[in-house]
């Protein structure tokens, strides 16, 4: 089980993610696996860490942290209340729901929680 406030996720652009995944299957031996064709995510066994490459045009541009929150909400007022900016309020996505925010040197990370409902 993941713990609170632990990196969980890496999220990175991808461009083309046919050649990237190419690349990363050849170079280190990752494994990939689709969710629409401008997301790709690769698992922990063969790279250490879950993470993903976004080829949306609306997606990533710089890598982006990803923290684990057993209480979304509760982390939501926590990183507010610290200061957090938030850039991205709590939304759903295929797995579970998240949040994204600026922290005071300008880093963007977010946050998110596992669906609980088994979705």
């Amino acid at each position: 089980m993941i713990g609170d406030s632990k990196i969980s996720y890496v999220e990175l652009p991808g461009t083309d993610l046919a050649a990237t995944k190419d690349f990363y299957a050849s170079a280190f031996g990752w494994r990939f696996t689709d969710y629409g064709p401008t997301y790709t995510a690769f698992g922990d066994a063969e790279a250490g860490i879950d993470g993903g490459f976004d080829a949306d045009a609306d997606g990533v541009k710089v890598p982006l942290v990803v923290l684990f929150a057993h209480d979304l909400e509760a982390m939501f007022a926590k990183v507010t209340e610290a200061g957090g900016v938030i850039t991205r309020p709590i939304f759903a996505f295929p797995g579970g729901r998240r949040f994204h925010f600026r922290d005071p040197s300008g880093n963007e990370l977010a946050v998110f929680t596992e669906d609980s409902s088994g979705n």
